[in-house]
């Protein structure tokens, strides 16, 4: 009986790792070493599906998928787990946050359903957890872009009722906090100023939250907007000969202004 694929790849990975007859590379990586490489396909999966390349996005969901069954195959060498367990945990985990699916449970809209699926997620930290330690806060993943870890904080903090009930004040809390900002800066204590612009980036992510908005894909999406402006300014610069360093920022204005047209009805 042939194998599946799944099980090829399995044993394509174990054999690289072979002490013996394997890959001196594969053999010499550990969970420390792929992590670099891990967030960078995480990364490539997502330019993938931005640009809209499917059969690029294939290619590099297998490249996704090499480095879970790269940690699965040094986990198993340890003796701490395979890939089975790994496929079983995380089924039997999206089998208890849907109930409604596997349990019929019936949530009357999405609030609800996003509560829910918060509890059980807070009750699988509390089980992690000593008794007595448990925390709100605990457990999220340290290395986590900035921006990602202030809405997770937030969103765990907003389940436990901690967070405005309407929008309109958060308007009025980050014109707040850019005031702050100015004052800090005017101050020329640059110390506070770092931390008064930390306080206007939070309280952004909030609003970016209560704007039903992922505020990550929001700042990807308008700093490609930026390159695709800066580019078209740079084009016609080097179009009349010179470069950008050449020219006053008034005519970069302008060649900015002209780019927003430009780009907008392209």
């Amino acid at each position: 009986m042939s194998l599946s694929q799944t099980e090829k790849l399995l044993s394509i990975m174990a054999q690289l790792r072979d002490p013996s007859t394997g890959c001196a590379w594969d053999q010499q990586q550990s969970f420390e070493s792929l992590i670099p490489y891990t967030l960078e396909e995480a990364y490539e999966v997502a330019d993938a599906i931005e640009r809209g390349d499917n059969d690029d996005l294939k290619s590099e969901l297998g490249d996704l998928l090499l480095q879970v069954v790269f940690y699965t195959q040094i986990a198993e060498e340890q003796k701490l787990f395979d890939f089975e367990q790994v496929a079983m945990t995380i089924a039997d985990k999206l089998i208890r946050r849907h109930p409604h699916v596997f349990a019929n449970a019936v949530f009357e809209d999405d609030a609800a359903r996003k509560q829910a699926w918060e509890e059980a997620k807070a009750l699988e930290r509390k089980e992690k957890l000593s008794a007595g330690s448990t925390r709100i806060l605990s457990g999220l993943t340290k290395n986590l872009p900035a921006l990602m870890a202030c809405e997770k904080v937030q969103d765990r903090a907003a389940a436990q009722g901690f967070d405005w009930q309407e929008t309109a004040p958060v308007f009025d809390k980050v014109l707040e906090e850019l005031a702050e900002v100015k004052d800090a800066w005017i101050s020329g204590d640059q110390v506070h100023t770092e931390e008064e612009v930390g306080d206007l980036l939070l309280v952004t992510v909030n609003l970016a939250r209560h704007l039903n908005v992922n505020p990550e894909m929001a700042l990807r999406k308008g700093t490609d907007k930026f390159t695709q402006r800066f580019n078209y300014v740079e084009q016609q610069v080097l179009s009349s000969g010179r470069v950008m360093t050449d020219c006053a920022l008034e005519e970069l204005d302008a060649f900015w202004d002209e780019a927003k047209q430009v780009l907008k009805q392209a």
